[in-house]
């Protein structure tokens, strides 16, 4: 009798461990499958692909960190249209693009690149058959061969923004006089803009490392991601003349003075890169996270509700960029930390 007890019993726990592994199995299938998008490779064999825009008429125009720019054509078809003089040395090289608001009437495109000695520049080009007329708007930008920043956009009032790094010394973030450690705000000649903050370039400083920048377009929220140091790596909402506190204060959300972020990441590493907006979420890339990173807002866009990754197998993502309805985003594998994989690096389009 004892012993048909304990049969039963045991058949019993086997039962509920079978109901318990296949609601979980279930559960997770559930949940990745809301995250699970059919993916078009648009390009690929790409050497460390870094920044991307869209021209008027959907061609994409892309930087590659050698020093290579070049046109991605709907149909497949890759033209170089530019092969810029750069220093690249372990994070630097070309870095950031865009295409300029009136680009039907000036054809004028913009370009973040490290130069001789380390120097980090944002110049302005034509774009016709080649890109041409190389016109400097700001130079001597602190750089080497890490935290460069390098990510340029222009926001919704049509200003230029540029992100910097502190190219490894600290203390320039908190220097308002210094181009380093900030984000930065141009009128599309070059000049400075009457309306920001301190009479020069700085719209927000204390910076450690931002690689991307987007906005919100229904209040015109400002959000940046910055790589922290050791983790602590950050997602804020920019203000204008902001402190976000680098190198005095990291994290903390109580320090008076100094702007906490709307998300820190200390229990893994992420190093995010570029970020897009896209029906009120945040796309943000991850290159050691090796990942593309949603973030489900508030209504306000003032919080974070949610998070979930998904792209979790294609090693490193540089940047993503939203147009039309659909994701853009690139591998970043050959970039001397990533395992590049077959076809590597390329481009990719989704929708979710």
């Amino acid at each position: 009798m004892m012993r048909k007890i304990h049969i039963i019993l045991i058949l019993a726990v086997v039962l509920i461990l079978l109901f318990s592994f296949f609601f979980i199995f279930n559960y997770n299938t559930t949940n990745t499958s809301k995250l699970q998008v059919e993916t078009t490779v648009l390009a690929e064999n790409l050497d460390t692909p870094w920044a991307m825009d869209f021209l008027p008429n959907e061609t994409i125009i892309f930087t590659e960190r050698n020093g290579k720019v070049s046109l991605l054509e709907k149909n497949g078809k890759i033209e170089q249209v530019g092969n810029i003089s750069v220093s690249q040395v372990s994070e630097s090289g070309l870095l950031g693009i865009a295409v300029g608001p009136d680009f039907n009437q000036n054809r004028y495109v913009y370009i973040y690149y490290t130069h001789d000695g380390g120097i980090n520049r944002i110049s302005r080009f034509k774009l016709n058959e080649n890109l041409t007329n190389e016109q400097i708007l700001l130079d001597n930008i602190p750089g080497g061969a890490i935290h460069n920043g390098g990510r340029l956009k222009f926001g919704p009032e049509g200003k230029l923004y540029a992100t910097t790094g502190d190219a490894g010394n600290s203390n320039l973030a908190q220097n308002i006089n210094s181009t380093g450690g900030k984000i930065l705000r141009l009128n599309p000649d070059g000049s400075v803009p009457s309306d920001n903050p301190f009479g020069n370039y700085v719209y927000s400083y204390g910076s450690r490392d931002p690689q991307g920048i987007a906005w919100n377009p229904y209040n015109g929220i400002l959000y940046e991601s910055e790589h922290g140091a050791s983790r602590n790596d950050e997602i804020n909402i920019i203000t204008k003349g902001g402190n976000y506190g680098w190198p005095i204060v990291e994290v903390d959300k109580n320090d008076t003075g100094y702007i906490s972020p709307l998300r820190v990441y200390t229990d893994f590493t992420l190093a995010p890169s570029g970020i897009g907006f896209y029906q009120n979420r945040l796309f943000v890339t991850g290159l050691r996270g090796n990942q593309l990173r949603v973030l489900n807002l508030s209504e306000d866009g003032k919080t974070i509700t949610s998070e979930s990754e998904i792209f979790t197998n294609i090693g490193r993502i540089r940047d993503v960029v939203i147009h039309n309805g659909y994701i853009y985003i690139c591998t970043s594998n050959k970039d001397g930390r990533g395992t590049p994989l077959q076809g590597d690096d390329k481009i990719i389009r989704f929708k979710i």
